[in-house]
C-alpha cells in the first residue's frame, strides 16, 4: 500500500507582506548599488539570491568589482560576515574549524572556523586545492560542518559568495561540477560604461571609500522573515511544468553532454519566487523563469566536445532552449 505524504500547507502571503518584503529587497538594491554602478541587473541577481537562501559564485575578470559586490551584499544587512582568502596552501580545517587540546580541563574543544558566519566570502576561490574546496559542499548543501565525527550546525541565514578569476589558469584548481552544483547563481559584472566608469574613478579615488559607507538596512531576522515570505510565494503547476520542460530540453540538446539536474531546477524555482517578491508579486510568471534561467543554469550543464569546438556557450543554448520551449497558456 502506498502512503500519500499531505501536503504542507503554507499561510498565504498578504498584501501588506509582500509590499514590506519589496521595499526591504529594493533598500538592499539601491545599497549595493551605491558602490556598483550601472550593473543594476546583476545586483538585482544577487539580491535574489540572498532572498532565496542560496550561494552565488561570482567570475570575472580582475579589477570589476566582484569582491566590492560581496562586501556590500553582506554589509547590507546587520549580521556575523566572514572572509576566507583562499590559497593553495589554505587547509580544510583553516575553513571548517578543528579540534584543540585544552590543558586546563583535559578534553578537546571545537573552535569554529570562519564558515560558521552568516554570510561567508570565499575570495578566489579557485586557487585553493580540490580537498580544501571540498570542504565546503557539507556546509553549502546542509548547513553544518562535521569534525572528528561530530556534526555542528550552521544556524541560518547562511550565504556563501564565492569569487573566481575564469582567465588566470597557472596556480589555480577549477571547481569540479558538484561544487559548481552547490552555487545557486553564477553571475559575471562585465566592464563598466564609459560614463559610469568615469564616476566610478571620481567615487574610488576620494576620501572616505564607499564601500566603508555602506551600512546595513536589515536585521538577520528580516533576512530570515524574507526567505520565509519567498518561500510562500505560489507557482502554478503549468510554471513548474515549464521548468520541467526546459531542464528536459537540457538533456537532449546535442551541444550538452550533460543536461541540468533536478536539483537545478529547484534551485531555479527557488530564484523565481524571490524574484516574484523583488517585484512586487506574490505569485510567479514565466519572465521570471526566463529571467533567471541563463544565471541559474548554465554554470550547470557540459558542454559537448562539437560544442566546445563551435564555440558555444552555456548561456547562448539556453537562451536558444528558452525561444524553443512552449510558454505556458496565459504567460
Amino acid at each position: 500500500m502506498t502512503t500519500v505524504r499531505p501536503e504542507t500547507t503554507l499561510r498565504p502571503l498578504s498584501d501588506q507582506d509582500v509590499a514590506e518584503v519589496g521595499r526591504l529587497a529594493r533598500e538592499i538594491v539601491a545599497n549595493v548599488g551605491s558602490v556598483i554602478r550601472g550593473k543594476q541587473d546583476v545586483v538585482e541577481a544577487g539580491v535574489v539570491v540572498l532572498l532565496a537562501g542560496g550561494h552565488l559564485i561570482l567570475e570575472d575578470f580582475p579589477g570589476v568589482g566582484k569582491t566590492t559586490l560581496a562586501k556590500a551584499l553582506a554589509k547590507s544587512v546587520h549580521c556575523r560576515f566572514s572572509r576566507i582568502q583562499f590559497t593553495p596552501d589554505l587547509l580544510p580545517s583553516d575553513v571548517t574549524g578543528v579540534n584543540i587540546f585544552n590543558q586546563k580541563t583535559g578534553e578537546f574543544e571545537f573552535r569554529p572556523g570562519p564558515i560558521f558566519a552568516d554570510i561567508v566570502l570565499a575570495d578566489e576561490i579557485n586557487r585553493a586545492s580540490p580537498k580544501t574546496q571540498s570542504a565546503l559542499l557539507e556546509s553549502m548543501q546542509e548547513r553544518q560542518v562535521t569534525v572528528d565525527n561530530t556534526t555542528y550546525r550552521i544556524e541560518p541565514p547562511f550565504m556563501v559568495i564565492a569569487t573566481q578569476n575564469p582567465i588566470e589558469y597557472e596556480g589555480t584548481f577549477p571547481l569540479p561540477e558538484a561544487q559548481l552544483d552547490r552555487f545557486m547563481m553564477r553571475l559575471s559584472l562585465g566592464y563598466p560604461t564609459p560614463d559610469d566608469e568615469a564616476a566610478l574613478l571620481s567615487d574610488q579615488t576620494a576620501l572616505p571609500d564607499p564601500i566603508d559607507q555602506v551600512r546595513p538596512v536589515l536585521s538577520a531576522a528580516q533576512l530570515l522573515a524574507m526567505i520565509a515570505a519567498a518561500a510562500r510565494v505560489t507557482t502554478a503547476p503549468s510554471i513548474r511544468r515549464y521548468v520541467v520542460d526546459i531542464l528536459s530540453a537540457t538533456r537532449h540538446q546535442r551541444d550538452l553532454y550533460l543536461g541540468a539536474s533536478p536539483r537545478a531546477g529547484i534551485a531555479l524555482l527557488r530564484a523565481a519566487k524571490a524574484l516574484a517578491l523583488l517585484r512586487g508579486r506574490d505569485f510567479v510568471v514565466p519572465q521570471d523563469i526566463k529571467d533567471l534561467a541563463a544565471p541559474v543554469l548554465s554554470h550547470r550543464v557540459i558542454l559537448s566536445p562539437d560544442g566546445r569546438l563551435h564555440g558555444r556557450t552555456g548561456e547562448q543554448i539556453i537562451g536558444e532552449l528558452l525561444a524553443a520551449v512552449p510558454v505556458p497558456p496565459g504567460g
